[in-house]
């Protein structure tokens, strides 16, 4: 270790020291300070904890100690081998680098200096295939891992965000208190719980961010409704979305909905939602959601339509070329006034109620296939404060998990089943009115087609069935007899006991 090594105590830079001085004095190490790695080193430090902090450029290192080293006790270094010189035993490191080629280039740097049993936790945006593939990895030299999702953005990560650790349980007893300490807290509970075994931290922050977009697609496609049939204009529709956040839909993203319409460009003076391309971004997690989705089986159809709405909306050749297409007749209500309003409320509540349901229902799916054994209601507990859908109903989620764990769909729980009942008609009026008025809505559409699928007693999979075993021999089965049958389309059209 060199005396590049410094270390930043309470509200001052103390001079370089020796390595005798900071060898194993930092509790835990933060390797990676970009925003959300620095407010998490922060968070630590404020929590009381010793921080030994590193990046592969040491400027964002120093930008970060002479800033905010006044938040508490860091260790500055500037090797992986100083870093974990610096760290106590079990060594204890949080990797918050890009997802991909250069995670994997961190761990191993850090395996390489690390000693049996020290702890790696990714703390980024990993797929959970790579987390399922490096905890296996380092389990083989020794090294305990671990893969938490960790939600919350800037404001979280130095405030409280949710944590989602996945990795033995071993390892969730010796880091576990320390990452409880920084999260965010509900009532006395922290957001932050052990989750299952390898990949599962990691896998439930993927679906949470899937929840995510179909939560922020909804609020789009309610404020597109508002302003396109209502002819409601931003300002005064903020004051819309500040009356829902009081009820029901009480949640961080109806809450920022409002802050975004209100704002005023300073440069035109108009709203600044009306500057904005429209062309919406996304790194990844929603279309890993759904890929995963779509390989366990189950429909999260409103999820996948958000992420393709985003696509589209970034579509920019075919939107040009699309502009010229023919409407068709399209009208709108002579009057949309208060009730019109409603109905939006209400369709967008029942419509985020089914992406959570699909989202819990693929986090069920995966959890049985990779042996997680995931609790629900946990997860309803730690999205309740620090990450981003947060949200008010979440507590009804959390009740509906403790009455009875083995709900097959969030949709059977009493609370959810009621007020499906009473937003489904408003809801079928929004769809229908967005229709007619030639407004694409394919979130409110496809979250009402999945509630009707589920309640339809008779669905038109019976004739695909016959029309698969038509040109494909791939049987079926029927309602009056057990067994697998075909019939024999070619000959005779006889059924015969497959």
């Amino acid at each position: 270790m060199t005396s590049s090594t410094l270390k930043f105590m309470s509200t001052e830079r103390e001079d370089a020291q020796t390595a005798t001085d900071i060898t194993g004095t930092a509790d835990i190490g933060v390797t990676g300070l970009a925003v959300m790695g620095s407010n998490i080193a922060r968070n630590f430090a404020r929590r009381g904890y010793t921080v030994a902090v590193h990046n592969r450029s040491t400027g964002k290192t120093d930008a970060l100690l002479n800033e905010h080293g006044s938040d508490g006790d860091f260790v500055r270094t500037e090797s992986i081998a100083e870093f974990a010189a610096a760290l106590n035993s079990p060594r204890r490191a949080l990797v918050m680098v890009q997802a991909g080629a250069p995670t994997d280039a961190v761990i191993d740097a850090l395996a390489d200096v690390f000693d049996e049993g020290d702890i790696i936790i990714d703390g980024g945006n990993a797929l959970y295939t790579d987390t399922i593939r490096r905890e296996k990895a380092m389990a083989e030299r020794g090294i305990r891992f671990i893969g938490a999702g960790i939600s919350g953005g800037e404001e979280g990560a130095l405030e409280g965000p949710s944590i989602m650790p996945g990795g033995p349980a071993s390892s969730y007893e010796v880091v576990g208190p320390m990452l409880e300490s920084i999260s965010a807290k509900v009532d006395g509970t922290p957001c932050c719980t052990h989750i299952g075994d390898d990949g599962s931290g990691h896998f439930v922050k993927m679906v949470h961010n899937g929840i995510e977009y179909s939560d922020m697609q909804l609020i789009g496609e309610a404020y597109h409704l508002l302003r396109g049939v209502a002819g409601i204009e931003p300002g005064p529709m903020a004051e819309v979305f500040r009356d829902w956040n009081t009820g029901e839909l009480d949640s961080y993203l109806i809450e920022i909905t409002a802050e975004v319409l209100a704002q005023v460009d300073a440069d035109t003076g108009g709203p600044l939602v009306d500057v904005i391309v429209d062309r919406a971004g996304q790194k990844g997690t929603g279309r890993w959601t759904v890929k995963s989705a779509l390989d366990l089986g189950v429909p999260v159809t409103g999820i996948a339509e958000a992420v393709f709405a985003r696509a589209l909306s970034s579509s920019v050749p075919q939107r040009e070329a699309g502009k010229s297409l023919p409407s068709g007749t399209v009208s709108t209500p002579s009057e949309a006034g208060a009730e019109f309003v409603e109905d939006v409320r209400k369709a967008l509540y029942a419509s985020k109620i089914i992406a959570y349901a699909q989202g819990f229902d693929q986090i069920t799916a995966a959890s049985t296939e990779h042996g997680w054994d995931i609790a629900r209601g946990d997860l309803a507990t730690i999205w309740r404060g620090g990450c981003i859908i947060r949200a008010k109903f979440l507590n009804h989620i959390r009740e509906a998990y403790a009455q009875n764990p083995e709900l097959p769909t969030l949709l059977a729980a009493p609370y959810f089943a009621e007020a499906l009942a009473d937003c489904v008609d408003s809801w079928r009026r929004v769809v229908t009115t967005a229709v007619t008025a030639g407004i694409p809505a394919p979130g409110f559409s496809a979250a009402l087609a999945y509630y009707d699928g589920l309640r339809t007693d008779r669905l038109p999979a019976a004739l695909i069935q016959g029309q698969r075993d038509f040109f494909g021999a791939h049987t079926y089965l029927r309602t009056d007899r057990d067994g697998s049958f075909h019939t024999l389309w070619s000959g005779d059209r006889s059924e015969v006991r497959a």
